[in-house]
């Protein structure tokens, strides 16, 4: 084991078990016995959760609905293309693989389960559903030492295959840097699944400065690219940069997904915990 892995894998999991945190609340209804809200009964519906107080107030059939108690299927899913092996401070794959460990490990604590997959141009599986340390161990070494660079990432493909390998409602997150928004469609994977998207940047990526004449490589196509970089096209940049954002920010809200942003300068765990919480 290299020195960085160990360090990520001490780290997080010092992180994960030193918390004083109870069992998270998911999204997904179920029975159980904590209470989520009233509606309105619908044909087919269990008469055991009939509020008949609040029924017979309203001239109504309301039925109680619950926080699902069962135990969660939890997926780990960071989609590691070419674009992620670049960091100022950390590069965006080592803090991909730190966040993913912090998710495994947190949930081991609440004795979930957990699955992990690599995504990019397809979906593969990383480790098989397990409550061990061991898989925690073999999930951030395979990411830590994945071979990003020349992959170019496919939403479709990874979110239709998410959506046909996954039977059992689950919760899944998404890890990446998602800079093609206008390919990210999550409506029917949210229908079926609870979703969580966590968005990987390094802060030079959103505030370039004046480069002059430079020599770059797309780290996914393997292009390169000489020139000069001014004012003018760094703006554009920006602009086009925003504009992604913008558009899948909406699209995640739209679909009820929650999400946050990390930067490779920052602490991931205290933004999962917000985020979880």
């Amino acid at each position: 084991m290299n020195s960085k892995l160990k360090k990520i894998l001490i780290k997080s999991k010092k992180e994960v078990f030193s918390e004083i945190v109870g069992n998270n609340s998911s999204k997904i209804k179920g029975e159980g016995y904590d209470f989520l809200e009233l509606k309105e009964y619908e044909y087919g519906e269990d008469v055991k959760n009939i509020d008949w107080v609040i029924s017979a107030k309203l001239q109504k059939p309301y039925v109680k609905v619950f926080h699902a108690q069962k135990e969660l299927n939890v997926n780990i899913v960071p989609i590691l293309n070419g674009s992620v092996f670049f960091g100022t401070d950390t590069f965006k794959q080592d803090l991909i693989c730190e966040i993913s460990t912090i998710l495994a490990y947190s949930a081991i604590k609440q004795a979930d389960t957990f699955s992990s997959f690599i995504a990019n141009e397809q979906l593969s599986l990383c480790t098989k559903k397990s409550k061990k340390n061991f898989s925690v161990n073999k999930m951030a070494e395979n990411i830590l030492e994945y071979k990003s660079i020349g992959k170019k990432c496919n939403y479709k493909t990874i979110f239709n295959q998410l959506f046909s390998n996954i039977k059992r409602r689950s919760l899944i997150f998404l890890i990446g840097d998602f800079f093609d928004s206008s390919k990210v469609d999550l409506k029917l994977l949210s229908k079926k699944h609870e979703v969580i998207v966590i968005i990987i940047r390094d802060k030079f990526e959103e505030n370039l400065s004046t480069l002059g004449n430079v020599q770059l490589r797309d780290l996914e196509s393997g292009n390169e690219y000489k020139g000069v970089i001014n004012k003018e096209s760094i703006n554009q940049y920006k602009q086009i940069l925003k504009q992604n954002d913008r558009v899948l920010y909406e699209h995640l809200r739209k679909c009820n997904i929650n999400f946050t942003k990390i930067y490779t300068n920052e602490n991931p765990f205290s933004k999962l915990i917000r985020l979880m919480r």
